[in-house]
């Protein structure tokens, strides 16, 4: 079977850098390319670090192609407090070597759905959705290409992180995300209620750090940095690890469950700005546009993880 294509968009961030050395290393999926989106810091850090981190796996074969400085319509909210000033604190921060990819994101994203095969292609969005909906406003006949979305964003019934009812990712381009979601492409949702349940517990990297090399090491050092936040946060074991469970999903789907739902995002609202309304209980009627994933093999999960980072 030939390898997956895929696209991740990504605003690193050390769960995206899971995510982004998750995928460098399972030969199942062919990366395209990483796009790079303003998000957890602004874009000229987030190009940098997409690049740092290829560069830490040995993968600079994949190219990084710029895209959106800000949101469709709003003033960028970042999360330095999170992730540190640098986006990916905790890993040693230098130049890569390899420049970034000439042209635009949203330019390559369009280019590559329209020369590929309809349906050969998934996007990986990782963080705002803005340059998925760039492309789609630009080039509204790449909807009925794409093979499949499958994001991290939102959450129902763990609430939100950043406020009391969005998550970050929806929250930072509450439009763009309506227009993704509102696209007709087949999607597959990765939100707090899954990710919660993935949590980056002392022994499990205590695992990563034994079992793999130096680009397994690093990632180690990056999630003790990223989850002292959220154990202080939510006083847990550990953190979240959001992002990689995309990746994870894409390799052994089987490792999660969730169900189709109709889900809406709120973009008026002050109090629930950035909401991701899901119709869990299907109590509206309204047509179901999204895979909802509630459940993780949490085991599995880091089985998975820590096996394939030690192959780096």
């Amino acid at each position: 079977m030939s390898a997956r294509k895929i696209i991740i968009d990504t605003d690193p961030g050390q769960d995206d850098a899971g995510a982004i050395m998750l995928a460098a290393a399972s030969p199942e999926l062919e990366v395209l390319a990483l796009t790079a989106v303003a998000g957890n810091v602004p874009l000229e850090l987030t190009k940098r670090n997409a690049r740092l981190i290829l560069d830490i796996c040995g993968r600079s074969d994949i190219p990084v192609y710029a895209g959106a400085e800000k949101p469709l319509k709003r003033d960028l909210v970042t999360a330095e407090e999170v992730h540190g000033k640098t986006g990916i604190d905790g890993v040693e921060i230098y130049e890569p070597p390899v420049p970034l990819a000439d042209g635009h994101a949203v330019d390559f994203i369009i280019e590559a759905i329209r020369d590929n095969e309809k349906g050969a292609i998934t996007l990986c969005p990782l963080g705002p959705l803005t340059n998925i909906a760039m492309a789609l406003q630009k080039a509204p006949d790449i909807a009925g290409r794409i093979g499949e979305i499958v994001l991290m964003g939102g959450g129902f019934f763990e609430g939100g992180n950043i406020t009391p009812a969005a998550e970050f990712n929806i929250y930072v381009d509450p439009e763009a995300a309506e227009i993704v979601f509102a696209s007709g492409i087949k999607i597959t949702m990765m939100p707090l209620d899954v990710t919660h349940k993935a949590l980056t517990r002392k022994d499990r990297i205590g695992r990563l750090r034994a079992n793999g090399g130096k680009p397994a090491g690093i990632m180690a050092d990056m999630l003790e940095y990223f989850e002292r936040f959220d154990e202080q946060k939510y006083g847990t074991d550990g953190g979240p690890l959001h992002d990689p469970t995309v990746i994870a999903y894409l390799l052994k789907p089987e490792l999660f469950s969730g169900r189709e739902c109709n889900v809406e995002i709120e973009t008026k609202s002050e109090l629930t700005l950035g909401m991701t309304v899901i119709d869990w209980w299907r109590v509206t009627g309204r047509k179901r546009n999204a895979m909802v994933i509630r459940d993780i093999d949490d085991e599995g999960f880091f089985d998975l993880f820590i096996e394939r980072l030690s192959r780096l």
